[in-house]
């Protein structure tokens, strides 16, 4: 039976870069955070990208996370 591990976590915020005046559409700009602890749980991220949010130009839109594992054989 496989068995993953979490070795890397990171956190992405999507900003709201307005709308393009050509085709109409939403344009997005992205400021990732490496690093982030593994077991640092939803609403810590929530909380976090929430008091980092004043500090960019551009309003928050989303919050992602990206986990990586590491799977081995048990």
């Amino acid at each position: 039976m496989a068995v993953a591990q979490k070795m890397d976590s990171r956190m992405r915020l999507i900003l709201d870069d307005g709308v393009d005046d050509v085709s109409g559409k939403q344009l997005h700009k992205t400021k990732g955070f490496n690093n982030v602890k593994t077991d640092a749980t939803t609403d810590q991220l929530y909380t976090i990208a929430n008091a980092v949010t004043p500090l960019q130009q551009r309003p928050l839109m989303n919050v992602e996370r990206n986990d990586s594992f590491d799977i081995t054989q048990e």
